[in-house]
């Protein structure tokens, strides 16, 4: 009954005329930037930080939100259409979405995608309602040891499961936490790594370092690509599936929203690995395989339900233990700090609006993509057509005016440009930032709970162990990096990167 009445408040919340129209505006700009290529989510989130300082809480989180799982509905339309993943998450897609497009069967590819999408969305947001609540009440019972070691976990488990080599992504996480200690010291007051500079005497902005990140890297790294980009398509008649399509592609989309909601909570989780996980089983699961790769329908219906259900699910540890998943959840952390909100457990007791406004928006959000996503299906391919050297000029102009705004200095402007640079280096070096920002959002409050811990033990170190929750959290992130030490297990984390 407490989730009926819960979801009741959050529906009243997300129902009024102000949160619908920004949980439109954000489901309309995730799927633009999803068909569009080189303008993925996180770039775009982190730009538009500095425009949520005007909006309120519950308004600014939905739009955001919205970015974030409409980006994986309007990036399988361009990737069935054209093969031309808009959003690194329906790269899978494309594989047998393209080749059902080229067959004539562009419609059936689109509908069950839609299908798949919107079904994996309303369960996702069920689990979301379901396992909250539970969760957050844990997590009011753990104290500074225990939220040190899940944060090491997540850190661990991010790496783990970070692209690249595992060597790479573990420096990008110390680099993280280092560039979090810049500031002032928050027990004695003392500044540290400033090198004298005022305007980074407190701390570095983490919207300027989300924007140079990806945003700035991103139009450089986009505009060293050749364009090639081929909008002629066949024509798209019937959307809906047939039965036959719907009797073999069902399956899959159970199959793959019960993966993607799982890979979704775990820390360095997501759409991305969620989609590759499901196309992967599919393709075990199929008998025979062979189809898999020709236009299989089920390789279209799987990581579509996974990664739009791992988009949501993803916003579990966010809202329950104040813990990012993933660098768009980081993004989002940052949002809720820039609005004066603690993310953590407290935030469904003294902001219940807020919580279940979020998670009833996102029931709004699913069905005005599917009404969006089918009819509009024309204009996102005319999208297409417009150029990438006519886009960045506006991006850039964007991120700009964001830091200037954020205290009025230019110094700001020229931070975001080095980490703009740093960011293009990282991509030439294939060491992928994401994990850098997890690291730059827990390295502050890592350093707190160690020194709260440490304070409480009277600093014996063996209070992380002694505690029971911390002791099998710590356990389980030692052997995640033991386990990337073993040849067999290195080998395919390599192969599924590849895949």
């Amino acid at each position: 009954m407490d989730l009926i009445a819960n979801l009741a408040l959050g529906f009243d919340v997300a129902l009024s005329f102000e949160n619908v129209l920004y949980c439109f505006f954000g489901v309309l700009l995730g799927t633009l930037i999803g068909v569009l290529p080189g303008l993925g989510p996180t770039a775009t989130i982190a730009m538009l930080l500095p425009v949520t300082f005007t909006l309120p809480p519950v308004a600014a989180l939905i739009m955001l939100a919205g970015i974030y799982y409409g980006s994986q509905y309007g990036g399988s339309t361009t990737a069935i259409l054209v093969n031309l993943p808009g959003e690194s998450a329906s790269v899978v897609t494309a594989i047998d979405g393209y080749k059902m497009a080229r067959m004539g069967r562009a419609g059936p590819a689109l509908g069950i995608a839609a299908i798949g999408s919107f079904f994996a969305g309303c369960v996702a947001t069920l689990v979301i309602g379901v396992f909250a609540p539970p969760l957050a009440e844990l997590a009011l019972k753990f104290g500074p040891a225990e939220y040190f070691s899940l944060m090491v976990l997540g850190l661990v488990a991010a790496v783990v499961l970070a692209h690249g080599p595992f060597v790479k992504a573990l420096c990008m996480v110390v680099l993280g936490l280092l560039l979090g200690m810049v500031g002032t010291d928050v027990n004695s007051g003392v500044p540290r790594f400033n090198f004298g500079i005022p305007e980074i005497a407190e701390n570095i902005d983490f919207v300027v370092i989300a924007m140079g990140l990806f945003g700035i890297a991103e139009i450089v790294v986009n505009l060293e690509r050749t364009e090639h980009r081929d909008v002629s398509v066949a024509k798209v008649t019937r959307i809906l599936p047939t039965k036959e399509d719907l009797k073999l592609a069902w399956p899959s989309i159970v199959r793959g929203t019960a993966l993607g909601s799982v890979l979704g909570i775990l820390p360095g989780g997501g759409s991305l690995l969620a989609s590759f996980a499901s196309y992967t089983m599919e393709k075990k699961l199929a008998r025979p395989p062979k189809h898999f790769g020709e236009g299989d329908i089920r390789g279209v219906a799987a990581p579509e339900s996974a990664n739009n259900a791992g988009a949501q699910t993803s916003f579990i540890p966010l809202l329950t233990l104040g813990i990012p998943s993933n660098p768009v959840m980081a993004l989002m952390i940052g949002a809720m700090i820039l609005k004066g909100i603690v993310p953590g457990p407290m935030v469904m007791n003294e902001r219940p609006e807020l919580f279940w406004g979020m998670i009833a928006s996102m029931w709004v959000g699913n069905l005005m993509l599917v009404i969006l996503n089918l009819p509009l299906i024309g204009m996102w391919i005319k999208l297409l057509t417009v150029p990438y050297r006519a886009l960045y000029p506006a991006i850039l102009m964007f991120c700009c005016i964001g830091v200037y705004t954020l205290n009025n200095t230019e110094f700001n402007v020229y931070l975001m440009a080095l980490f703009g640079l740093l960011g293009y280096v990282c991509a030439k070096l294939e060491c992928e930032p994401a994990p850098l920002i997890l690291g730059f959002i827990l390295g502050p409050m890592m350093e707190e709970y160690l020194r709260r811990a440490m304070l409480l033990s009277r600093g014996d170190p063996m209070i992380f162990l002694e505690k029971p929750i911390s002791a099998a959290m710590l356990a389980v992130a030692v052997l995640l990096m033991l386990s990337i030490a073993l040849p067999a297990i290195r080998k395919k984390r390599e192969e599924a990167f590849q895949e």
